[in-house]
């Protein structure tokens, strides 16, 4: 392969709220049984990229165990491979990543070892299927120093959390705006970008010296005009989950036939690590609609529209409607939850009521007391 991989996995945003607490945001799990990070080394390895480095940073201790073997994405390899890569004190440096840019740049000796004329930069908040060979070769067509994958957003779609894009006739970008309070265009990165990979050490480097540390405001925005930056307009499914309310609604969207048809059953697939947990188990009096359910999972109730992850127990006479409800999760009797994200690990005593009455709730049970219900 041409290039190599770079993801971005280290960041942290508040807009996540209680979710982000105790893990990376590319961490967060999505449709049943994978973690955001999933997607993009999926779109690496069906790729044919064969080194990928992941910079992680906030909370990373659950998304660097999920990493710790290579082999569920096909990199246990003896030629490249899946690096992870966090902050380290040097004897020239005892900072953290303070930001994109600088991150790249502590890892700048990585990228001067490689071989490959090309990077492929990518976050690890998203949730898409993409052939980055198709940017690549876009890429090398419009003889670009930059390419950034772009997509149109419906009218109806607040842009301002993204970077917004104007492109002329040629898909240049003459215009690049990081979370415009008002924006003019409904087009917006996606977090993806290809450079070649001497020309970003070069900006790297001067960055550094000007003690600049942002990727997009600091390269992508300040050189927009000097050097050629062009879009790459996806097609097909694409989310950010970077808010409570995108988290649930990208979840949502697996219910969804074309959704499920898109990630689960149409070449290439999407690979995770693999959990050994029996098959999920439906006892008498269970309902289950329009759900995802794990493995691990114990059913004693009604479910629906509903995504459950692994290792949920739910106990009787309990209502689930609109919900996600993450990992080893144990619901009380005659509970009744609506509308809410319920994180992980928790217990939800017995004859309590959840719902989201304006938006998506989060409800954090952190105690453990499940003997006594």
């Amino acid at each position: 392969m041409k290039a190599l991989g770079l993801v971005l996995a280290g960041g942290n945003n508040n807009r996540m709220k209680e979710l982000s607490r105790k893990r990376a945001i590319a961490a967060m799990p999505i449709g049943g049984n994978f973690r955001c990070i999933d997607f993009v080394l999926s779109n690496m390895t069906n790729s044919q990229i064969q080194t990928v480095a992941v910079l992680t940073q906030y909370n990373a201790r659950s998304l660097n165990e999920h990493l710790s073997s290579s082999k569920w994405w096909d990199f246990g390899r003896k030629q490249g491979g899946l690096y992870v890569f966090t902050p380290t004190v040097t004897a020239d440096n005892s900072w953290w990543y303070r930001g994109t840019a600088d991150a790249m740049y502590q890892n700048i000796d990585f990228l001067k070892r490689c071989h490959e004329p090309y990077v492929i930069i990518t976050s690890g908040d998203c949730v898409y299927k993409v052939d980055y060979n198709r940017i690549l070769d876009y890429h090398i067509e419009k003889k670009a120093d930059i390419t950034v994958g772009v997509k149109d957003m419906p009218e109806t779609e607040n842009v301002s959390r993204y970077g917004v894009v104007r492109m002329n006739e040629d898909s240049r970008i003459v215009e690049f705006e990081e979370k415009p309070m008002m924006a003019r265009s409904n087009t917006i990165s996606t977090g993806i970008y290809v450079v070649r990979r001497r020309q970003l050490i070069d900006l790297l480097e001067h960055c550094a010296q000007e003690s600049r540390n942002d990727f997009v405001t600091d390269i992508l925005i300040r050189y927009k005009n000097l050097k050629r930056i062009y879009g790459f307009k996806l097609d097909g499914y694409w989310s950010n989950i970077s808010t409570v309310e995108s988290y649930y609604d990208t979840n949502m969207d697996f219910l969804k036939p074309e959704v499920r048809k898109f990630f689960f059953r149409d070449y290439p697939h999407i690979y995770s690590k693999v959990d050994d947990l029996p098959p999920a188990k439906y006892n008498t009096g269970s309902q289950v609609r329009n759900s995802l359910v794990s493995s691990g999972c114990i059913i004693n109730s009604k479910v629906e529209n509903s995504v459950l992850f692994k290792e949920v127990f739910v106990g009787k006479n309990c209502v689930i409607k609109n919900s996600i409800i993450l990992n080893e999760v144990y619901i009380g009797d005659n509970t009744h939850i609506e509308n809410c994200i319920v994180e992980s690990r928790g217990t939800l005593k017995a004859n309590t009521y959840y719902c989201g009455e304006n938006g998506v709730k989060v409800v954090v049970e952190d105690n453990n007391e499940r003997y006594g219900l």
